[in-house]
């Protein structure tokens, strides 16, 4: 209950502080830029390579763990047949056997989502600290007061993700 307080809270704060901020901006030139994180780590050259980099350094792994998954249905599809037919010690073996395997498929798909995820993570930063210092270089050369990259709602006419994806992929 406290996280949703807390959450809900922030975005009361961040709602009034935007309400405050679009009074300033009626009452003076008060430039508000709106960026699409999305569309960055969807569009963006840089973030595409990674995806890619991404992809040829977990692609053995990712087969490793799709194999250990095909055998060990293979194993457990053969012993629910053969499971009625087999003396009692040889079926608790066999079943011993199979709980083994599945704790292994298990641990071995976890640690690999789990790397996949922090190596993911790093990348995803690296491209997000790229997209802020072009964001700042778009803010500075067209005086924007204000650029932020979470909203409920915004007006397209503010959107500059097509400016910061053009100083992202080397365009201008």
């Amino acid at each position: 209950m406290k996280t949703f307080s807390r959450l809900f809270n922030r975005r009361l704060l961040l709602a009034a502080g935007l309400g405050l901020l679009a009074f300033a901006a009626a009452a003076q030139d008060f430039r508000i830029g709106f960026v699409n994180t999305d569309r960055i780590f969807r569009e963006a050259n840089l973030a595409k390579a990674a995806q890619t980099k991404l992809e040829q350094e977990f692609s053995r792994r990712e087969k490793e763990v799709q194999g250990l998954a095909a055998q060990l249905k293979t194993a457990s599809e053969k012993f629910e047949r053969e499971s009625p037919t087999l003396p009692d010690a040889q079926r608790a073996a066999r079943q011993r056997q199979l709980v083994e395997q599945d704790r292994d498929f298990q641990r071995k798909q976890r640690e690999f989502q789990e790397d996949l995820n922090l190596r993911k993570n790093e990348e995803l930063q690296s491209v997000l600290e790229r997209a802020n210092r072009v964001i700042k270089q778009v803010a500075e050369a067209e005086k924007y007061d204000l650029v932020i990259q979470e909203a409920v709602y915004i007006n397209p006419k503010h959107d500059i993700t097509d400016k910061v994806l053009s100083g992202l992929n080397g365009g201008k």
